[in-house]
């Protein structure tokens, strides 16, 4: 406190105030000593650890579209599957993202926002595991002391796989690192990125052995099931290598690691959770919290909560399409390349020629050309319902700059027009949950691990089961796409071996989880990103959609290896303490 009123009686002084330091401090002494009103103190929240728990659970939603914690710019926008969108290349900040060639530490600026806000989350769980260190016995007892330990593990293990996906290698502050106040002593560097990844399992595993299955009353809170699909997901993305190129792909398989995914998706497995029977459902606010919903981060509409605004999804607020929300930005719009890779011929993917043209569907004109079914769950496109409702059908007016992002629109992250916005001046948002972990997505983690185990037969079953749901996904909601739909299950013969076998599963993950927060981190985590993304930039650069050429930007795209597998840290971060974080390769 001393070197605050000392500064801003310095500050007094070189403004030609007459006004000596001594008198300065008698002045100000009692003023800043003074208890401040309208708050809570700092002993008086750490006595309360079961509301210290619920801070850190506050913490998973809260967040905006310039630090969303989803990852959707970094995420989908860096990949095949979608394009920034908005009124051009320069509103917001994320267009680097997407052609990766001018990505530096400082651009986008959003990177220093999303770091800020993550460990601001990780503080509040590390503040909560010191006021149950201290109070839990006492306030809770010892059981639900622990389950609640277990919780917030879970809680800063989600975080920190966040940041690590993003980062590589970032600083590891804890509760010991809070209590003794060395936040700005600790760099970045101090563990590995497998040293990083093994704190983050830690972590779950402690969560994992301590959480009750979950139980009435309990929707949206951490518990075991939870914990074991998160193991799975960190082993698995540890199982292919460190993300870096040179270091990763089929190759750098880890056999353990995968056996670990093995173990604990057949936790899940065997669990109350499995498959919705409609597609489409999963993405309506009306089933949230079903049985595909391992954890989710709860949002919820002010009529349900009865306060001002709800407990709105800000971090989709931009992704409404144009024209049809009373606020719709228009962002987050989903690549020709994405529309393509839908295709089907005679019921199965087109592997090879998927993308050799450009083609869309209009509602009303079949054609030979016929189509995975979750494509029209996935994206929205002109002559269409929107979001299945006929009275929205959607236009080329839609779009907001057709000429650079098209016409297409993405579906998943918005409810039906009909149920409106959960806030809708001068922004807009939605009260629909962000999927962390679901069953499907969990499932492709258990398959892709049995095929780098030699299980090909049981990863064929688990992708024709979630193919099987794609087929039975038209009648209730996209029958008017019905004679342009046509799936069919893989046959044996397509998991006869390794290759193909890896092949179909990396299709899969990507028609079922399309514009859901997955695609580039796979696409790392399998290390094609440099193969995949270059040839897409090649391709997208010349897309034409009844003669609108758009996506010209991505002329100017390179994705390049040993560099861009992992993102700057942010410059303002590396400015803050001078040379105690060490940058990412390729990015000095």
């Amino acid at each position: 406190m001393k070197a605050i009123y000392k500064a801003f009686c310095a500050g007094l002084a070189c403004c030609g105030m007459a006004v000596t330091l001594t008198s300065c401090e008698k002045s100000f002494d009692n003023f800043i000593d003074v208890e401040p009103q309208g708050v809570i103190s700092e002993d008086l929240a750490m006595s309360q650890p079961d509301e210290m728990v619920t801070a850190a659970y506050a913490k998973l939603g809260d967040d905006w579209y310039t630090y969303p914690f989803n990852l959707w710019p970094y995420a989908d926008v860096s990949s095949d599957d979608a394009m920034k969108g908005g009124s051009g290349t320069t509103d917001t900040n994320y267009h680097p993202v997407e052609v990766w060639s001018t990505l530096t530490a400082s651009t986008p600026d959003h990177m220093d926002e999303l770091w800020y806000h993550f460990y601001c989350s990780i503080s509040r769980c590390n503040r909560a595991l010191v006021s149950l260190e201290q109070y839990g016995d006492s306030k809770l007892g010892a059981e639900v002391k622990k389950i609640r330990e277990g919780e917030v593990r879970f809680l800063r293990a989600h975080f920190y796989f966040k940041l690590i996906q993003m980062w590589y290698q970032v600083p590891w502050v804890d509760e010991e690192v809070y209590k003794n106040h060395t936040e700005e002593q600790t760099p970045n560097n101090e563990f590995t990125h497998e040293e990083l990844m093994g704190k983050v399992i830690e972590d779950l595993e402690f969560a994992y052995n301590v959480l009750p299955e979950e139980g009435p009353g309990q929707t949206g809170r951490a518990h075991k099931v939870a914990a074991a699909a998160y193991l799975a997901k960190c082993y698995l993305t540890m199982a292919w290598g460190d993300g870096y190129e040179a270091q990763t792909g089929v190759s750098h398989i880890n056999q353990e690691y995968m056996k670990k995914v093995l173990d604990y998706t057949a936790v899940v497995e065997r669990s109350g959770y499995g498959y919705m029977e409609d597609f489409g459902d999963i993405f309506l606010p009306e089933y949230k919290n079903q049985q595909e919903s391992i954890f989710a981060v709860q949002h919820s509409d002010y009529q349900d909560d009865n306060t001002l605004y709800g407990r709105a999804n800000w971090s989709n607020m931009l992704n409404g399409c144009w024209g049809m929300w009373s606020c719709g930005w228009d962002f987050h719009k989903p690549t020709q390349n994405l529309v393509n890779a839908f295709k089907t011929k005679d019921g199965l993917p087109m592997f090879d020629d998927y993308n050799k043209e450009t083609v869309y569907p209009v509602n009303g004109v079949p054609t030979a050309q016929k189509w995975d079914p979750r494509l029209f769950h996935t994206v929205g496109m002109p002559t269409f319902p929107y979001k299945y409702e006929a009275q929205y059908t959607m236009t080329k007016d839609n779009s907001r700059t057709p000429n650079t992002y098209g016409y297409y629109t993405s579906l998943k992250e918005v409810p039906q027009r009909s149920k409106g916005e959960t806030y809708d001046n001068p922004w807009q948002a939605f009260a629909m949950n962000d999927y962390v972990l679901r069953y499907t997505d969990v499932m492709l983690m258990r398959a892709e691990a049995m095929i780098e185990t030699g299980d090909l037969n049981g990863a064929m079953r688990i992708i024709n089961d979630i193919r099987q749901r794609a087929k039975n996904s038209v009648g209730k909601h996209i029958g008017y796409a019905a004679d342009q739909c046509e799936i069919k299950l893989y046959p044996n013969s397509y998991f006869q071996n390794r290759e193909t076998a890896r092949r179909c599963l990396q299709w899969e993950r990507r028609l079922e989880m399309a514009m859901e927060s997955d695609r580039y981190f796979s696409l790392r985590r399998w290390g094609i990103a440099s193969k995949t993304l270059n040839e897409f930039f090649e391709k997208e650069k010349d897309v034409v959609y009844e003669g609108q050429t758009y996506a010209q930007y991505y002329k100017d795209a390179h994705y390049s290896t040993g560099k861009n597998e992992y993102f700057p840290l942010p410059y303002i971060q590396l400015y803050y303490v001078p040379g105690l974080y060490t940058q990412n390769k390729g990015y000095n």
